[in-house]
Parts: C-alpha cells; sequence; structure tokens
C-alpha cells in the first residue's frame, strides 16, 4: 500500500476533529497483518496488533462500525470473540448493520450500487463469492444509506472512492481514511505506545524493498504529516 502524505485528506481531518462520526471499517482493521508469504518475517500476532491498534483505535472513536459482510469476515477465533466483546460493551464499541434494516426501494438501490462496484472488482455477485464482497457490499450498503467514512487497508476502496467519477461508482460523496492516517493519530493524543505504533507502521509500509521506494520512513512520515495537520494538532492543545 502506498502512503500519499500530499495533501490534506478532508476525510481524516474531519473524523479527528469529531471522533463520534460513524466510520466503517474493513475486515482488515481487524484482522493483524500477515506479510510472511513474501518477505522474511512472521505474521502479526494477534495480542500484539490489539493492544498496540484495536484497543486504542476504538477507544478514540466512538462511532465505529462494521457491514455484516466484513464481520463475516472476521472469522479467526480470537479475533471474532474479540469483536464479539466490543459489540456487547456497555457502552459498545462497534455497531453492525444489516442488509435487513433496508426497505425494498433502498435494497434494489443497493443492488445497483453493488453492479457498478463489482466489475471493478473480484467480486461477483451471481456467485456471492468472498473475494472483495466485504468492500463492494459496505461501501455500497453506506452509498445507499449516505453514511460519509471508510477506513481501510485496501488498494480496492481506496481507488473506488478516490477515483469515483473516473470509474462512475457513484461513491462520490464518500471520503477514504487509511490506517497509516491513523496510526499517524494515534500517536499525536500521546497516550499510546509510539514505539508499537511506529513498528507496526514499518511492517505495513516499509517492510520491502518496494516499501522503500515508495514510501517515506518513520520520521520522514510523521514530518510530513505534521506540516499537513499541524493546525489540527495545534487547537487540540489549546494553543
Amino acid at each position: 500500500m502506498k502512503v500519499d502524505t500530499r495533501e490534506i485528506n478532508p476525510a481524516f481531518k474531519s473524523i479527528i476533529q469529531n471522533p463520534d462520526q460513524t466510520v466503517f471499517l474493513d475486515a482488515n482493521f481487524f484482522i493483524p497483518p500477515d506479510r510472511s508469504e513474501y518477505l522474511k518475517v512472521k505474521p502479526y500476532a494477534f495480542g500484539d496488533f490489539k493492544d498496540c491498534w484495536l484497543i486504542p483505535l476504538l477507544s478514540e472513536f466512538s462511532g465505529v462500525a462494521v457491514h455484516e459482510s466484513v464481520y463475516d469476515e472476521l472469522v479467526a477465533e480470537n479475533v471474532k470473540t474479540y469483536a464479539e466483546e466490543q459489540l456487547n460493551a456497555d457502552p459498545a464499541k462497534l455497531k453492525i448493520y444489516r442488509d435487513k434494516e433496508l426497505s425494498d426501494t433502498e435494497v434494489a438501490l443497493m443492488n445497483c450500487y453493488i453492479s457498478k462496484l463489482a466489475i471493478h472488482s473480484q467480486y461477483d455477485p451471481t456467485r456471492d463469492n468472498a473475494k472483495d464482497r466485504g468492500e463492494v457490499k459496505s461501501l455500497s450498503f453506506m452509498a445507499v444509506k449516505q453514511f460519509l467514512f471508510f477506513a481501510a487497508n485496501d488498494a480496492l476502496p481506496v481507488r473506488l472512492i478516490k477515483e469515483a467519477d473516473k470509474l462512475d461508482t457513484g461513491l462520490d460523496n464518500l471520503g477514504i481514511v487509511q490506517m497509516y492516517e491513523l496510526i499517524y493519530y494515534l500517536c499525536k493524543t500521546g497516550k499510546y505506545d509510539n514505539k508499537r505504533l511506529r513498528i507496526l507502521y514499518k511492517y505495513q509500509y516499509y517492510l520491502s524493498q518496494a516499501d522503500k521506494k515508495t514510501n517515506p520512513d518513520w520520521g520522514t512520515f510523521m514530518e510530513q504529516m505534521d506540516k499537513l495537520y499541524e493546525d489540527n494538532h495545534e487547537k487540540e492543545s489549546g494553543s
């Protein structure tokens, strides 16, 4: 995944200014990353991922949600158990949106969105295969219900949203928030273990030789993000 620090992301800026807004998450925000197939590294342990990423994320943002198709992707027992605990917490830290909440008219509209998005993905609505299903169905549901923010670490939703006009996806009003932006935000709160967040950034974005040709190292990344969002931090600190 490419780290883009060229310009302010209005979606990211909006949710850090108002963390109570509904933000739909992709499954890869819950499932620990595993790059061991391509590089000589171990998969991320769920315990480490939960402590440095999931607990801080769900502590900072109170409007975290998933579509039922994404929830169904959380099949590993430890991941599913954690998600269920967040659903059942008081107050709940996670909400599931289901297609049964849609009216007949909304179902028809959602199917139109699914058809539009599927042609740019590996999801086939007639087979209802697993590949890309969570992203396609989440974004379609969001478009129907007019939710604004999707957070992911996957090229497909980034493309479907950022190139909405070119691809005619109908997602022109949606914003995409990426994992590296939220890693940055969690660091800037000063509440969490920045060393572990730095390690997560490196694992996701600065591990392979290809990563290092494309993405900034940690120090440069933080400097570039500071330049983009320094006004926001000044407001948070009251200066």
